[in-house]
């Protein structure tokens, strides 16, 4: 039995709030990366780099709405739900690039601390924290009802975190003129990226090659499809990620009757819905293969 649903999702609905987000992050990338290059200051960029990280994943959550609206095609009959797991593949190597060099570069000023210019650092770290505020508001009351906007609402969360950050070691570099406090910053700021980077990676990696997705467990998927009355046993069964939050199954199910196969599969498909969320469903009904008779010769006088 198939369902391939196309509904309007929670985060369709929170378009507008994520696009938003994702245009006053922009605009403050650039602004934070023209500003970390006037005050010399390594932890603005690494902030930048940061939000190339919310970007990034505000990006992808726009990509996978529009994506899931496009309908499937004889060529392509899954639609384009696999070009949001492949941007995310590129965008996870990217970023781990970036965190590289800012950790590089967090060495190189330990050693030989450049002259850092506090008062700009300072300011344009206020007006980063200040919009990502802003963008962790527009997305707070979204990010209840869908995990993709709730995704993108930890993650500027994250980015607000790292702009205290860069404003502590600007109110140190304006105060004390303690320098270090910048790359020491910008260090903790890439070693934040490398670790949720790395999950996305990996996970971008497991869609491609159909993994089991690391939230399912087949055993509890095949002991809940086993509990439908008429049901004897679940073999070949496969669950795989077609994009975010929407996976597949397939799988022979082996039932008493095959006669009674349309009520079995409408109660299988309501209860991989209602437990494990799975929508796209393909399976095949199957009886026991008769028993081997043993025919047995004359018996000898």
């Amino acid at each position: 039995m198939g369902a391939h649903p196309h509904r309007q999702t929670a985060a369709s609905r929170s378009r507008g709030r994520l696009t938003a987000t994702l245009a006053l992050t922009c605009a403050f990338l650039v602004v934070e990366v023209a500003g970390a290059l006037w005050s010399g200051s390594l932890a603005l960029l690494a902030d930048a780099g940061h939000m190339l990280a919310d970007a990034g994943g505000l990006g992808l959550a726009l990509f996978a709405i529009w994506i899931a609206g496009r309908p499937p095609t004889p060529a392509k009959t899954y639609g384009y739900y696999r070009a949001e797991i492949l941007a995310a593949l590129v965008n996870a190597v990217v970023l781990l690039v970036v965190a590289a060099g800012i950790l590089l570069e967090t060495y190189r000023r330990l050693v030989a601390p450049p002259a850092i210019l506090g008062g700009p650092m300072l300011g344009v770290a206020a007006v980063g924290l200040i919009v990502n505020l802003a963008c962790a508001g527009l997305l707070h009351g979204a990010a209840e009802t869908s995990l993709n906007v709730r995704a993108a609402y930890l993650e500027v969360l994250g980015d607000a975190l790292s702009s205290v950050g860069v404003v502590v070691a600007a109110a140190l570099v304006v105060l004390t003129g303690w320098t270090l406090a910048d790359p020491l910053v910008s260090g903790a700021i890439a070693l934040v990226i490398v670790p949720r980077t790395w999950r996305l990676l990996r996970q971008a990696v497991n869609v491609l090659l159909e993994g089991t997705p690391a939230h399912l467990n087949l055993a509890e998927i095949q002991d809940a499809m086993r509990s439908v009355p008429g049901v004897r046993r679940v073999h070949d069964l496969h669950v795989w990620t077609l994009t975010s939050e929407r996976e597949a199954m397939s799988a022979h199910v082996v039932v008493d009757d095959v006669r009674d196969s349309e009520r079995l599969l409408e109660t299988l498909h309501a209860v991989l819905h209602a437990r494990f969320g799975i929508d796209h469903t393909t399976i095949q009904l199957e009886t026991e293969p008769p028993a081997v008779l043993r025919i047995q010769g004359p018996s000898s006088a």
